[in-house]
Order: C-alpha cells, then structure tokens, then sequence
C-alpha cells in the first residue's frame, strides 16, 4: 500500500510540476504571439482520462477475463485435477502472504495461464484445458506458482500505475505539441479557438506518442515476468519452473487470451525490434537466468 502511495503522490507531483513548467512557458510563448490551449485543463483531462482508464480497466479485468475466455471459477471441485489446483494454489498463496485467489479453468488447446485482479487479496488465476492436457504436475506447479508470484509482487496494479501515467503524459503532451502547431501556423489569424490543423496533429501524436509508451510497458512487463519466474522457482522449486518453461517451449502455440489479460499469460516472447512490443522475454533468456540464480 506505501508503494502505491508513493507512486501516485510521485505521479501527482510531476503533474504540478508539469503545470508549474508550462505556466512560465505559456508567458514566454505569449509573448511572442503564439497562444496554446487551456493547459491547465488539457492537465486534468489528461490525468483523469489517463490513470481514470487505466483503473477501470484494471477494475474490470477479473470480470472480462472471465467473461472472454469462458472461465469457469473452481466453487466445488468435480475430480483430483480441480481439487489438486485449489489445494496447490491455497498453498503456495499462503506462502506467498496473500489471500486465496479465485482458480478457474479455460477451454483453449494451447498451453497458457495468466493472473489478474484489482489487489493480491482480490484475485483470479486461470489455467487452460491445453495446459492440464499437456503438462505434469510437477510443470503445472511451478506455472501456477509464476501467476502466485505475478499476484503477490502487485504486479497488476504496478502496471496499471505506470499505464496510467504514461497514458496521462501521451495524452497531455499530444494536446501541447498539437496547441503550439497550431498556435504557429495561425499565429496572424483571429481565432477563438484551435484549428482543424491542432485535431489531427493531436490525433497523429497520440499514436507516435503512444507507441513509446507501449515500449516502456511493455519494458517493465518483460522485467517482472524474470521476477515471477524466480517467486515460482521459490514456490515449487527451480527445476520445476525450468522444466515448465522448457515444455512450453517444444509446446507453445498460437494464444486464445483477449487483448485485455494477453500481458498475464504465458507468450514465449521476441526477437530483434519485434521484441521492444513483446510482453514476454525469450524463453531461453528466461531459461537461462533461472538456472544463473543461486
């Protein structure tokens, strides 16, 4: 919770200093005849939209993982293999310090699990059909063990943060940059407001803008899967968690999980440029550190 905390006082402060900085920059630009937009508006709008966005989305993402992959919540285990998971992830939760996730099944072919949800004591891990099919035990424990590890490191909620304040910059400096465009090219014109020429720039800048912001998400997204790793080494062994990535790797398939919760799964990550837009490392770099780990 202090590190939620921080975050967003840090996030706050930079807004204010945001706002203090363009301030002194609207004086200067004044006085060279050029006007932007109301900035401190286009602020709120941003901060508002940007982190408010970010939140619901994540607020939603129990009910439109369900929702888009069909999972269906454990309540009663019907065989061993249902009672099996909610015994293993009571497990490893407990050891992990959190409260006892919802586990649910989905019917994909291929192998995948991701864990989503509002808070670590509010939380859901689903494992496909694919998955049950074709790992053994001792693999789908250090899988679940990986989504554990995803729920007790907050990295939900974490990157929901950082979603929200890169979506809160995109959007504030895309309306700037739009305003001083605009402002030049109709700086001997009488208007009382921005031009056609402010709305597209300000739409072409959201995507340019937005995709380094996709880079840097996508950045931390690789780093803490390395971390997950390592808290499903810790809760079921790190053999086991090598020899669940190694079977991925010969198994790995095409992923049925929506856009919304594809971040949570298992990918088996890029190469080259490609990778800068992955959310996933490569296996064998994860590999590869597991087995570097003392």
């Amino acid at each position: 919770m202090k590190r939620i905390g921080l975050f967003i006082l840090t996030n706050l402060a930079i807004l204010v200093l945001l706002s203090i900085v363009l301030k002194l920059v609207e004086g200067v630009l004044a006085s060279q005849g050029i006007v932007l937009p109301r900035t401190g508006y286009i602020l709120v709008f941003a901060a508002v939209f940007g982190m408010g966005g970010a939140f619901i989305s994540l607020a939603m993402s129990k009910w439109v993982a369900k929702r888009f992959t069909g999972a269906q919540v454990i309540e009663q285990p019907r065989d061993q293999i249902e009672a099996w998971l909610l015994d293993t992830v009571r497990r490893q939760a407990r050891q992990a310090g959190i409260g006892m996730p919802e586990v649910a099944i989905y019917d994909a072919p291929e192998i995948n699990a991701f864990a989503t949800g509002m808070s670590k004591n509010n939380a859901l891990v689903a494992v496909s059909t694919g998955l049950l099919r074709s790992m053994n035990r001792d693999e789908a424990e250090a899988v679940l063990g990986h989504e554990v590890s995803h729920i007790a490191n907050g990295d939900m909620v974490t990157l929901t943060l950082i979603q929200g304040v890169l979506n809160t910059f995109v959007i504030f400096l895309a309306r700037v940059v739009g305003g001083l465009i605009d402002g030049f090219l109709r700086r001997d014109e009488e208007s009382s407001g921005p031009g056609i020429g402010y709305f597209l720039t300000v739409m072409v800048l959201e995507i340019i803008f937005g995709l380094f912001a996709s880079i840097i998400v996508m950045w931390f997204s690789r780093h803490r899967e390395f971390r997950a790793d390592a808290g499903g080494a810790r809760l079921a062994g790190r053999d086991k968690m090598i020899q669940a990535l190694q079977r991925l790797q010969s198994s790995y398939g095409h992923s049925h999980l929506p856009e919304q919760v594809k971040a949570f799964g298992i990918t088996p990550g890029g190469k080259g440029v490609s990778r800068l837009f992955m959310s996933h490392p490569p296996l064998e770099e994860r590999i590869a550190a597991l087995r570097a780990a003392r």
